[in-house]
């Protein structure tokens, strides 16, 4: 896929990085010229330009852009402005950055449909990852659905998922199982760290072992109803 990200701060330099080495061509788009040259080497194009003018908006290979992404942050106004301009040029996909409540509202009143805000959902990830008994990482779908990674331990040990009836007494699903898989160096010693490996499609009799990891389907009652028995 294609993305054209304009705000290279710390959320649109991250997320460009990121999206190139999956694999898709990323435009990278910023007035600071000191973020262009950090980046312009990690991304298949970096542009030095203001996107607070429709002259700027007009240069920019849109149509030929697959999700354009307004990620700029610090400036509340730009980060308006821009996005109204790029609406206007109806885009495949537009997703806009909010910081606030405010924000997110005034995005709103513009029919903007898809809007992020990596700081309160970090925040939301962190604070179910401190409370959460065994919880690695978890990925919300809607706001009732989420995916979550947790270490097998306790009860589930030495169990088959369908002894412990994930589906017909928690009304969860067990995705896929991840073992820590020991990696050797290019001198054949064991690194200390270990890789995850994914098992596939997990299985009713698929054994639970200590240490190895779950990744869950369902709702987040269910889920938290799970972990915390």
């Amino acid at each position: 896929m294609k993305f054209t990200i304009i705000g290279l701060g710390n959320f649109g330099y991250a997320l460009a990085v990121n999206l190139t080495q999956l694999g898709h061509e990323v435009i990278g788009v910023d007035k600071n010229i000191e973020k262009i040259e950090s980046i312009k080497d990690k991304i298949m194009h970096a542009i030095c330009l203001d996107c607070s003018h429709q002259a700027a908006i007009n240069s920019l290979p849109l149509k030929n852009t697959d999700v354009v992404i307004v990620a700029i942050g610090e400036e509340v106004g730009a980060n308006l402005l821009t996005t109204a301009m790029i609406k206007k040029m109806d885009v495949p996909r537009l997703i806009s950055r909010s910081i606030s409540d405010i924000h997110e509202t005034i995005l709103d009143s513009m029919n903007i449909t898809e809007i992020v805000r990596p700081e309160a959902e970090a925040a939301e990830k962190w604070a179910k990852k401190l409370t959460t008994t065994g919880l690695v990482d978890s990925f919300e779908l809607t706001e009732q659905y989420s995916v979550v990674e947790v270490i097998i331990h306790g009860k589930f040990v030495g169990k088959t998922i369908e002894e412990i009836g994930f589906n017909k007494d928690y009304n969860v699903i067990v995705l896929t199982i991840m073992k820590g898989v020991r990696e050797k160096n290019i001198s054949g010693v064991i690194k200390n760290a270990s890789k995850l490996q994914i098992q596939g499609v997990a299985k009713a009799d698929t054994i639970l072992n200590e240490g190895d990891i779950m990744v869950l389907y369902g709702n987040n009652m269910d889920i938290q109803k799970l972990l915390e028995e």
